[in-house]
């Protein structure tokens, strides 16, 4: 497999574990200088090198962290990116599989775990944006995995904070105990297109109005106002979440369905409505 640790703490310590899981690894931005080879958060867009490598290497995994090792991304052995929301999903689904148990994830994360954790017969619940709440919401419910879909993995069995080294740890070994390539594991997993937007405000008072709007022209639908509004539409196994900023006058609009077309309808047909409130 070939490892991303952009020149961070990543450098030392995800080889080490590589090492013990018997994993041969080819080492990229692995000298812990603290100078960033590209942009530390793991997007597709920053890791296009880890991608080539992946693919001219013919490895079997592209594994990249970001620099104080909490987030990981994945690569397929074809060179294609696995999808950050999809990390938690599939070290889940391992999990489920030989542990059951509750897990949670945050509004704004992927509906594949929901979909994942009720397939092993178990309950998935969501939390408010933010790692401490997604942290404070397992342990209420006792899950036995959680996170969020950055590429965040976390194992309370371990210690209640995101972890990449546990993350591709269990990973791997589903991978082994699989016999499935990257691309063969992602295709089995429920498939998403996730979509975020944002609108820009000039007078955020108006930002209360606008969600309060939304939760009455939405009313039918199940409706999460714990952080911000998220409309969940069942039937269509689709989603839409207005979140405002702390440190910006926007709010955030993040949508997710079945196909590209469809998250985007739903996020504009939210954001028009903003939008007219806007004026």
């Amino acid at each position: 497999m070939v490892l991303d640790a952009v020149n961070s703490v990543g450098g030392i310590v995800m080889p080490r574990l590589l090492e013990a899981l018997g994993v041969e690894c080819v080492k990229l931005n692995c000298e812990p200088t603290g100078q960033f080879a590209h942009n530390p958060e793991p997007l597709p867009s920053h890791l296009t090198d880890l991608c080539s490598r992946v693919a001219s290497e013919k490895a079997d995994l592209g594994i990249a962290v970001d620099p104080d090792v909490d987030r990981l991304a994945l690569v397929c052995e074809d060179g294609s990116f696995f999808g950050e929301e999809y990390t938690l999903v599939s070290v889940a689904d391992y999990v489920l599989s030989r542990r059951p148990g509750p897990t949670v994830s945050n509004l704004s994360s992927s509906r594949a775990l929901r979909d994942v954790t009720e397939a092993h017969g178990c309950t998935y619940t969501a939390s408010a944006v933010g790692e401490v709440n997604v942290t404070t919401e397992m342990k209420r419910t006792g899950a036995v995995i959680g996170g969020e879909g950055n590429g965040g993995v976390i194992v309370p069995d371990l210690h209640y904070g995101r972890d990449a080294l546990i993350g591709t740890a269990l990973f791997l070994s589903s991978l082994v105990r699989s016999g499935k390539k990257v691309t063969e594991v992602r295709a089995g997993l429920p498939q998403y297109v996730i979509s975020k937007n944002r609108i820009e405000l000039s007078d955020r008072s108006l930002i209360e109005k606008i969600l309060e709007e939304i939760k009455k022209r939405y009313a039918s639908e199940r409706i999460t106002d714990i952080d911000g509004v998220k409309i969940d539409f069942d039937r269509e196994k689709m989603w839409v979440h207005l979140r405002k900023s702390n440190t910006e006058p926007i709010i955030r609009v993040y949508s997710e369905a079945a196909d590209e077309a469809s998250a985007e309808k739903v996020a504009a047909e939210v954001m028009d409505i903003a939008r007219k409130i806007i004026g």
